[in-house]
């Protein structure tokens, strides 16, 4: 939904359609990440339109970003290793 909403402000019945959720499943994750503050609704006549709060992903996104360098050494080791049992797999075949 955040990811649908990156773009700009949806009404709830565009985030159905996009999403291919029912609108209560629709209603009831918007009703939770506005509660926690990921997005935000502003009444536009009968319309309320919801959008995200970047600002409030940050928190977020530093945290993951510590796992990000963890994964990218892993994977880092796990390349090195891939390619020592290739180079011995290519040795015995000589």
């Amino acid at each position: 939904m955040l990811e649908v909403l990156i773009n700009g402000e949806l009404p709830v019945n565009d985030l159905v359609g996009r999403l291919g959720w029912t609108q209560p499943m629709v209603s009831k994750h918007l009703s939770v990440l506005k509660e926690v503050g990921l997005v935000s609704m502003r009444k536009n006549g009968r319309q309320r339109l919801y959008k995200v709060e970047g600002d409030q992903l940050k928190p977020l996104y530093d945290w993951l970003t510590k796992f990000e360098k963890l994964w990218g050494k892993r994977f880092d080791r796990l390349d090195n290793y891939l390619q020592e049992l290739q180079q011995k797999g290519d040795n015995n075949d000589e």
